[in-house]
């Protein structure tokens, strides 16, 4: 399956990036192969709309912010929060008729933007340790990889490849995986395993060890479509959260958005040693997920993948994200599958 041929993904919320990148200009971004630009207004609260004046269609995002409102670079055309025009320099009557751009749900979590391009089918996911005290949030990244977020999210629960691809790292030098126990939810699942992996010795203060090896707890809870929490608890009592956003820019691109809650502090371990684990680790990843084909085959009839028993992971989310897309289709009215492949 490609990511723009499953209108049902627009009924999601999917996470764009940090707050703090909007600053006093718009921002662009294309979802879903659809291009949005995005906004704080006076109080400090994300808006998205379409990126297309609905005038004679100039981007929006090359525009200006003014009084809260996006503004349009070719005749200054200005838009709020709702889509709705607010000011045409041109005229001063009052039209009769309102003028809109396409508007989109917009929010702020976890201190990052998210959008739902049509009416949203479930929240945005809840993660319990977020603002709990003894943790702290590191924001790691916020980037674009060639590669649809499904094999990247498969990737991230997959025992099988850390012996390869992470060789040089943490892998374990033994290829049989531990393999996790699996808990089936409506929304995904969440995968408890206890694999053995080595410490980079350059790297082990951000792990609390002098150890080589060690043997940590990885729960991982994943939830469709391209959303995971995971927690890896350690013997020495270090809990490093992992969450990971993926979102489908089009059919090649993801944006990969990641940050981490841990139970230490800044004095213990800064935050650029924490990324620096998280990154080797990742970059690792991307020079691997980005050979890889963006049509995710869900059964036969889309193409054919060889599988082996660490898979199951990821063919559970295949069979999550059709089973969860076709329940929202099944309950849509035609007006609205309509407008979700427009």
């Amino acid at each position: 399956m490609l990511m723009t041929q499953e209108p049902m993904l627009r009924r999601f919320w999917h996470c764009l990036f940090p707050v703090s990148d909007l600053t006093e200009k718009p921002r662009p971004f294309r979802l879903l192969g659809e291009d949005i630009v995005v906004w704080k207004d006076l109080d400090g609260k994300p808006h998205a709309v379409q990126d297309r004046c609905p005038h004679r269609t100039a981007k929006l995002s090359l525009g200006t912010l003014n009084n809260g409102y996006i503004v349009c670079p070719y005749h200054g055309w200005a838009f709020d929060g709702e889509g709705t025009c607010k000011l045409i320099p041109q005229e001063t009557a009052v039209r009769q008729r309102a003028i809109h751009v396409r508007a989109y749900h917009c929010a702020e979590r976890y201190g990052q933007v998210w959008v739902c391009l049509d009416e949203p089918a479930f929240d945005i996911p809840y993660i319990e340790p977020y603002g709990m005290p003894g943790f702290r949030q590191v924001f790691e990244f916020s980037e674009d990889w060639a590669c649809t977020p499904l094999r990247i999210m498969e990737n991230e629960f997959d025992a099988a490849h850390l012996s390869f691809v992470h060789a040089t790292s943490f892998g374990s030098t033994d290829p049989i995986p531990n393999l996790p126990s699996i808990e089936l939810f409506d929304d995904g699942f969440i995968a408890r395993s206890r694999p053995a992996v080595r410490n980079p010795e350059g790297l082990r203060v951000s792990l609390h060890t002098t150890e080589d090896t060690t043997v940590r707890m990885t729960t991982g809870r994943y939830y469709v479509p391209f959303f995971r929490v995971t927690e890896i608890a350690y013997p020495n009592g270090l809990k490093n959260i992992l969450v990971t956003a993926l979102t489908p820019i089009d059919d090649r691109n993801t944006r990969f958005n990641q940050f981490v809650l841990r139970n230490d502090t800044e004095a213990e371990v800064s935050t650029e040693q924490v990324i620096a684990f998280d990154r080797m680790v990742t970059l690792e990843d991307k020079a691997i997920l980005e050979s890889t084909d963006p049509d995710v085959p869900f059964d036969n009839s889309e193409g054919e993948e060889e599988h082996m028993a660490s898979d199951r992971p990821g063919l559970l989310m295949r069979k999550l994200v059709r089973s969860v897309c076709d329940d929202l289709r099944a309950k849509s009215t035609p007006k609205e599958i309509e407008l979700a492949g427009a």
